[in-house]
């Protein structure tokens, strides 16, 4: 019974981790920067709004994130 039992813990197991996509880093327009964030800050911020929202009240502020800048010069370098 117990062997039984641990396959189909092993089959689940296997099913959950082969089935899952791996986790991606996804890069959102805007940081809140400040003392505490470091370099680029935490960007995880869809829009400039939110990221204002996020630091009202903190000695923090909002900036664009330098990768998504960066990635679209690579895009259109020529703009």
């Amino acid at each position: 019974m117990k062997s039984i039992l641990f396959a189909a813990l092993a089959a689940s197991t296997i099913m959950v981790a082969g089935g899952s996509a791996p986790a991606t880093a996804h890069d959102y327009p805007y940081c809140l920067q400040g003392k505490q964030w470091g370099y680029p800050g935490n960007c995880q911020f869809t829009s400039y709004q939110q990221c204002l929202a996020t630091a009202s009240g903190t000695n923090a502020g909002c900036g664009i994130n330098p990768r998504v800048a960066l990635e679209s010069q690579e895009r259109h370098p020529y703009r």
